[in-house]
């Protein structure tokens, strides 16, 4: 993605270093790296946070689009509250997955959702024909930001990550009318 999607509240873009502090108050907290996948544990400080964004940031233009790491800006206050990924899925990096994560006082406003309708709407005008989520079994709040979304639950998988995973589908047509109102690429 080479510009910002907005949505009425969120402004989705690059990450940049100096996204360090705000980051680490998403995956710093060990009740969002807890429901991340396996591969990716909390990050434990500032340091550690600026060389992941580095290193998302070095990968970005080396993945096959519509893939990437974004973060979730709060429009009203200019906070990032959240980041959102499409990856390739292991092993075979066939299927693409929509993730997103929160910050904890950002849980239950709805950002989720808002981001991740506004994401998987700009990978489906970039070609994809559906989209993945995954989410651990207890996940209970994963499962419903994907429902939510327009993803429907298509079972229980051990194929990604190693782990057993429950698995949410989104076609384009799940997404029709689900788009915000104000959706707007710049």
């Amino acid at each position: 993605m080479t510009s910002e999607l907005r949505t009425q509240r969120l402004r989705i873009r690059e990450w940049a270093p100096d996204d360090a502090p705000a980051a680490l108050r998403i995956y710093g907290v060990e009740k969002v790296a807890a429901r991340l996948t396996p591969e990716m544990s909390t990050v434990g400080d500032e340091e550690a946070m600026r060389s992941v964004l580095q290193a998302w940031i070095e990968a970005q233009p080396n993945l096959v689009t519509p893939a990437g790491r974004w973060a979730v800006v709060r429009e009203s206050d200019g906070e990032v509250i959240g980041g959102l990924a499409l990856r390739q899925l292991p092993p075979y990096e066939e299927d693409f997955e929509l993730s997103w994560h929160l910050r904890p006082d950002a849980w239950g406003s709805g950002y989720a959702s808002e981001a991740a309708r506004a994401l998987a709407g700009w990978a489906f005008e970039q070609g994809l024909e559906e989209l993945f989520a995954v989410a651990r079994p207890d996940n209970e709040r994963a499962a419903a930001t994907a429902r939510r979304i327009g993803m429907e639950w298509v079972g229980e998988t051990d194929k990604y990550y190693g782990a057993t995973l429950q698995v949410f589908r989104m076609r384009p047509s799940d997404l029709e009318g689900a788009v915000p109102a104000g959706f707007t690429e710049n």
